[in-house]
């Protein structure tokens, strides 16, 4: 059983290591969870005894298999809540991430797994983030990046690369959402603001930042 700030530790891993696919140094573990290098040194040897983590001084830290199989299943518990915020309790999708940071560290097998029965066994987050199966599976979808798209194509709305509430907030204001129908219309080459026609209806501008914050459906 791992205490509410090793889950913590071994997610910020997880995720800093791009998936389990490279070595995280102490200095970007401390800023992503606001704390001292020091103490991240003290935890990375805790994690290791563990058999959680490998850590070699100066070099960084990855996650052990073990380590990542705990990483997606607190990543697979906050997703399915995620859901269940947004589709049993009405929650923005904006509203969503920090309620559910804390109920991915309730530790009972039996919930989650009645949880997931509950939502249908959903595969996607309300972000567009695949929820990894008990196995540790993850469906993933075959996507581009809005500002990757060349005039003319088109796609669906499938996730954002960027889900904190004030940019979910500026999509809902701009009437994006996941499911929307995009097509892009125009390209400008002065700043790489992009010109989308939205669902059929209605021509939109969008900036290069949130063009490439946006996945559409390849």
């Amino acid at each position: 059983m791992h205490s509410f700030t090793e889950e913590n530790y071994i997610k910020a891993i997880y995720k800093l290591s791009a998936n389990g696919t490279q070595d995280v140094n102490t200095n970007a573990i401390a800023e992503a969870l606001d704390t001292k290098a020091a103490s991240v040194t003290d935890m990375l040897r805790k994690l290791s005894k563990k058999g959680i983590a490998d850590y070699v001084k100066y070099k960084g830290v990855t996650l052990t298999a073990k380590g990542e199989h705990v990483a997606l299943q607190i990543i697979r518990k906050h997703r399915l809540w995620e859901v269940f915020l947004v589709e049993k309790l009405k929650f923005n999708w904006d509203e969503v991430h920090e309620v559910a940071e804390e109920l991915e560290h309730i530790k009972s097998d039996l919930l989650i797994k009645r949880l997931d029965e509950f939502l249908g066994y959903p595969k996607f987050d309300p972000h567009g983030d695949p929820i990894p199966s008990e196995n540790g599976e993850m469906n993933v979808k075959q996507q581009k990046l809005l500002a990757d798209m060349e005039v003319s194509e088109a796609g669906i709305v499938v996730g954002v690369n960027d889900s904190q509430p004030l940019f979910l907030q500026y999509l809902d204001k701009m009437g994006i959402y996941l499911g929307a129908k995009i097509k892009v219309i125009d390209k400008m080459p002065y700043d790489n603001s992009l010109e989308i026609n939205l669902e059929n209806k209605k021509n939109l501008i969008v900036s290069s930042e949130v063009s490439r914050n946006i996945f559409l459906s390849a």
